[in-house]
Formats: C-alpha cells, structure tokens, sequence
C-alpha cells in the first residue's frame, strides 16, 4: 500500500470525497482530480494531494498520471457529469464518454497503473419489466436507454469493456443506483428532495419508488473492488427498493416535520407534468415537475446487488440509519 498512490476523479463530487476520505482514513496515499476553482474542493482531506484538470483534457490527465518512479497507482474514475434533463447535451457525452476514453488511453499508456475501477451507474442497464430483479450485463447498448445521461454511461461503460477484450486493460465496473447520506457538499438532487420534505416545501409527492444507497456503503464498495474486482466483470452496488411514500415518512419522522400527505397516482403526475412542460417551454423557465422525473419513480428500480455482496463483500445499511446521520448532518451545518 505505501509504494501505491490512488488517483481519484470527480473527487470534489459525492461520491468521489467520499472515497476520497475513506482512503485517506485508511492511510493511502490519494490524489484528488478536480475542476479548476471547484469550490467543494476545499473539504477534502488535507493529506490528498490536489491535481486541477479536465478529463477533456491530456495535458492535465498527464499532470494526475505522473508520479515517481518506483511507485504504482490505481484509477478509480468516478467524475462525470449527471443530469436530470433526458434530452441530448453534446457536453454530457464529451465529458462522459470522450473523459472515460482518455482515462483509459492514460491507463495503457502508463504501465505503473495496475487497474482502473469505473465508476458507471445502473441507468446503463436496461430496464426489465417490473417484478424482475435488473442483473449485470455483459454489452451495452445506449438505444436501449431513455436518457442523455444512461446512454452516455452505457457508451462510456462498453469502451472500458472493449479495452479490457482488445487491449488487455486490467478493469471492472461498479453501476451504483441513487446516493444519498450525510456529508454532500454539493447539495445533490436527492439532498435537495429531503430538505424540501423537511422543510414543508414539498405539499404532493408521486406515488412511485426509487433506489438509493448510503455513499458510505458505496465508497467502501468501490474500494472493496480495486482488490476484489475481476478483470472485465461489473458490479451492481443498490440497495431494496424503497417508495416515495416510506421514504418521506422515514424522513419527517426522523426530522420531527411535517409528513407530506397527499401522493399522485403516476398516470395523474404524468398528465400534470406534461401541463408543466408545455407551460414553463412558453415561459422559458424550468418546469416544477418533468415526465422524465416521473418516469424514474414509475420504472423498475429492482435492482439484484447478490454479485457484489458475494464477490466483493458489498454491504448496505438501511434506510433509517443513513436518514438518521444525513438529519444530524443537515442540523450541524444549519441547513435545517
């Protein structure tokens, strides 16, 4: 571990500061990749080493890729860019698919890196029809998907997939479903959906599902994967599917709020949300409410996780918990 130096994307994110700490905790040697002036930057561990950049761009891939010689290192590349728009965003897929690539060619290219772990998302599966579990899959194909940000993550997961068979490249997949728990910086979409339940801001909810998964469990499960993970395999890193409405009781209770009381049958937020998106296209702002979110709570989201839980040692706690400590959380940085 001492002659290993673990480089880490979008390490200002999420789930890359998480993985960040953990490792530092663990007493390894990191290098944090972040945006140039990314102002979450600030809360990582003092001991990662900082590198500015890219992934558009070589020069600065160079920069995170260098290190002594004599020592080897371990990718783990997480950063991407998520979005909640379906619609094509000819960003999203240079970031998300040109980044992975270049990521990729920096790993062939330096010899000192023994394994790259690709941090993809279950959004690059295709869905199954409700009552089966979703599995791992073995090809990807971004015209099974619905959305810019899945097929990006489809693409960008078969180019791993392809170095490994036609170049020999030592990497694995992880396809974590939603994150939430304490400690975002950032204030991500979930973060955001909790505090609007928390703070009354939120009167209707949907009366669909979705699957989230401590970040904590997550990180420990990408971790888990840079010695466990085989050549070549992916990984499905979710949790039990969870309802909207049992996930906001969690929530207020835990809170001591207000319960969100009344929840749309999906085929009325679907005809409202069309409404929404007809109006706020006049008006040129963004709509409350868009048939795409609606989609996500009305999809599978039962996802079969038995693989990494068998092979890596992939553990996830329960919703209570992570609810409990991301309360805690929002009261000690007085966002509640």
């Amino acid at each position: 571990m001492k002659n290993k130096i673990y480089l880490v994307t979008g390490a200002a994110g999420f789930l890359g500061g998480t993985v960040v700490r953990q490792l530092i905790e663990k007493g390894c040697e990191v290098r944090a990749f972040v945006l140039p002036n990314d102002m979450a930057a600030k809360f990582l561990p003092k001991e990662a080493k900082i590198v500015e950049g890219d992934l558009c761009d070589i020069n600065s891939l160079e920069n995170l890729f260098t290190v002594p010689k004599g020592k080897e290192t371990v990718c783990l590349h997480i950063a991407s860019i998520v979005t909640v728009n379906p619609d094509y965003n000819p960003k999203v897929m240079e970031v998300n698919v040109d980044g992975t690539k270049n990521i990729i060619k920096m790993c062939k290219e330096h010899k000192e890196c023994k394994k790259l772990v690709y941090c993809s998302s279950t959004g690059a599966i295709r869905e199954l029809p409700k009552g089966e579990k979703i599995k791992e899959i073995e090809e990807f194909d971004e015209n099974d998907l619905v959305d810019c940000y899945s097929k990006s993550k489809a693409l960008a997961t078969q180019s791993v997939l392809d170095a490994v068979k036609k170049d020999g490249l030592n990497a694995c997949v992880v396809h974590p479903s939603g994150i939430l728990g304490p400690v975002d910086y950032a204030i991500g979409e979930t973060t955001k959906v909790q505090l609007q339940i928390i703070k009354g801001e939120m009167p209707v909810g949907i009366d669909g599902s979705f699957n989230l998964c401590d970040v904590r469990d997550l990180a420990d499960g990408i971790i888990k994967s840079i010695d466990k993970g085989r050549k070549g395999e992916c990984y499905i890193l979710a949790n039990e599917e969870v309802s909207f409405k049992d996930f906001s009781k969690m929530i207020s209770k835990e809170a001591d709020s207000k319960p969100i009381k009344f929840f749309l049958p999906i085929k009325l937020a679907n005809f409202i949300a069309k409404i929404l998106e007809k109006q706020a296209k006049k008006k040129g702002k963004k709509p409350l409410m868009t048939t795409f979110s609606v989609y996500n709570l009305a999809r599978n989201n039962d996802f079969d996780y038995t693989k990494a839980i068998e092979e890596l040692g992939y553990r996830t706690r329960p919703y209570e918990e992570t609810i409990r400590d991301e309360v805690k959380w929002y009261k000690e940085e007085g966002l509640i």
